[in-house]
């Protein structure tokens, strides 16, 4: 999976929890998820279960903590699929 890929599947994982939808379409590896798409941190935890689900992976508590702003899910994400095949 590409990192545009799993970009655009991201989008739609963060789109419940933001109520700014016009910046969540342009987002990029700087879009910080709680003060840029104003998401909390309780919806932080919701996003990282729903990216567990649509891409079939485990985030532990380490690599959890790095997910604050979109460049660093995506590498968290990358990470975990590389380890998983």
């Amino acid at each position: 999976m590409t990192r545009e890929e799993i970009l655009s599947e991201l989008k739609k994982v963060i789109a419940p929890y933001t109520t700014d939808k016009e910046t969540l379409q342009s987002i990029d590896d700087n879009t910080d998820l709680i003060k840029d798409l104003k998401i909390n941190s309780a919806n932080l935890v919701d996003i990282i279960i729903d990216a567990e689900a649509k891409y079939d992976i485990e985030i532990d508590y380490d690599s959890a903590d790095k997910m604050v702003n979109v460049g660093n899910c995506l590498d968290v994400i990358s990470e975990k699929l590389k380890e998983k095949q």
